[in-house]
């Protein structure tokens, strides 16, 4: 009987190696490249990804894997990105982490431009939020061509600005059945308006478009990108609660990546531009699946998740299945990785009845 059991054991090891060992875009992920900066749970495998969006860019990922995991199953998955000018390695590898647990593979990528993943050229550090909204999509397409998901059960996770290019998404990839934005930023309106929409007129607009092309002109001379500076540091006494809350996060030991553009030196400046002139969320009353708002109660930036909430259930027939939550007592950066705010089991829950059932 014993020499039965190890025989079946060795026989379910080796599929599953055969199974990763034929898929080239799943490698393993080298204990000394390992730099997720949260606790790592070592009954969760985790293995490299390499996939590609529609614009041919190489994205990376890190691929986390349930316990027990058997490749000649059919899993449900979820693609977890964010927040803005954050890394795998950050809040979405801890977000990914927690789903893998709950029993579903999960993926954390960085998005085109940012951390390990590629772009255009030598041309690193620019958002953009068409080709950010079609990263989400084009983790769909990988996570919809493993023969280890059934790709009828596949969602998303969006942290921070990510949360709006989830939504985003949503409104534009049937193939994702369930969405989850936590902390989000509108990072059109904000970019656009400025914090509060303060700066929400045409003259402002003007004087940030005019420096900005300015800037433009500066940068194809000297054949760089100017870059508009990280998370700010050192950090003056009377800097806002939330950027403070930011520095906690980014600069410190508990968060900060080398890989980072908030951790260092910043988006390239000019980013701002195509930002500030399209518009987020247009189509988000046209959702049809389930979406699940998360923001937190003393969070600066609440007002973008309660009117994304308002905008996407306002005339639409399809409002029944979203819903927004507001965490007491939690910030914004509370939402990125203290577990005593993020509600992990509302998240469970929320994707077991939306991609379970």
């Amino acid at each position: 009987m014993t020499k039965i059991f190890m025989l079946a054991l060795i026989l379910a090891l080796s599929f599953s190696s055969v199974s990763f060992a034929a898929d080239a875009a799943i490698s393993d992920l080298k204990s000394d490249e390992d730099t997720r900066v949260f606790a790592k749970d070592s009954a969760i495998q985790v293995k490299l990804a390499k996939f590609h969006n529609r614009y041919g860019i190489d994205l990376v990922g890190h691929l986390y894997l349930p316990k027990d995991f058997n490749a000649s199953k059919k899993y449900a998955a979820i693609a977890v990105s964010g927040p803005f000018g954050a890394v795998k390695e950050q809040s979405s590898g801890l977000y990914a982490q927690e789903m893998a647990k709950a029993g579903y593979v999960a993926i954390a990528f960085d998005p085109s431009f940012t951390g390990e993943s590629g772009g255009v050229g030598s041309v690193r550090n620019i958002g953009s939020l068409e080709i950010n909204t079609e990263d989400f999509s084009a983790a769909i397409d990988f996570l919809a061509t493993r023969d280890f998901i059934d790709a009828e059960r596949l969602g998303i996770i969006g942290i921070c600005g990510w949360g709006g290019m989830a939504i985003n998404a949503a409104a534009a990839d049937t193939r994702i059945k369930a969405t989850v934005s936590t902390t989000m930023y509108d990072m059109s309106r904000v970019t656009a308006n400025g914090y509060f929409d303060a700066g929400n007129n045409e003259k402002a607009r003007y004087e940030m478009r005019k420096a900005l092309n300015a800037q433009r002109t500066l940068d194809y001379k000297n054949g760089s990108y100017a870059r508009a500076g990280g998370v700010i540091d050192p950090l003056p006494d009377d800097a806002p609660q939330f950027v403070k809350d930011y520095y906690a996060y980014y600069k410190m030991p508990r968060g900060y990546h080398a890989r980072s553009v908030n951790s260092n030196e910043g988006w390239n400046t000019t980013s701002a531009l195509p930002l500030a002139n399209f518009k987020l969320l247009a189509y988000s009353n046209e959702i049809r699946t389930p979406v699940l708002i998360i923001h937190g109660e003393k969070a600066h930036s609440r007002y973008f998740s309660e009117d994304a909430f308002k905008n996407m259930t306002a005339n639409s027939e399809f409002k029944d299945n979203k819903e927004l939550v507001i965490i007491p007592d939690a910030s914004h950066v509370d939402l990125y990785d203290n577990f005593d705010k993020i509600p992990f089991a509302k998240i469970k829950a929320f994707f077991n009845d939306a991609l379970l059932k």
